[in-house]
């Protein structure tokens, strides 16, 4: 098993979830997440308006930007067209399009079943 986890833009949460979803990855855990790359955070790289100051620095720069962190455990073979899937929806070829990290995954269970394995997660 394979846990992936994405860094996305916030505006592309609901695309990916329905693009993984129709793949027949529905489950996937999300968070509301800070952070920056090495550009440091430039405002011109951002498409919304900065509500909250404890996110500017400097003149011309943010300490942090908002992204979603979506992280989903699938089987080894699935691993890749899953990668791919996320990778289109999110993909602008702007700074910013986010990260993605492929990790193995030892074992899962299943709390309620105590199924385990691959039978845990699908």
């Amino acid at each position: 098993m394979k846990e992936i986890v994405a860094i996305i833009r916030p505006n592309k949460m609901a695309q990916t979830k329905e693009v993984l979803t129709a793949l027949g990855f529905p489950a996937m855990t999300a968070h509301r997440v800070l952070g920056r790359g090495r550009q440091k955070a430039i405002i011109g790289e951002v498409s919304f308006d900065i509500q909250k100051p404890e996110l500017l620095n400097e003149e011309g720069t943010m300490r942090y930007i908002p992204k979603r962190l979506i992280s989903l455990v699938v089987p080894d073979e699935d691993a890749k067209l899953a990668v791919e899937a996320i990778m289109r929806v999110n993909q602008t070829g702007q700074i910013g399009d986010g990260k993605l990290f492929v990790c193995p995954v030892e074992e899962a269970v299943r709390v309620r079943t105590k199924e385990r394995g691959e039978d845990a997660i699908i």
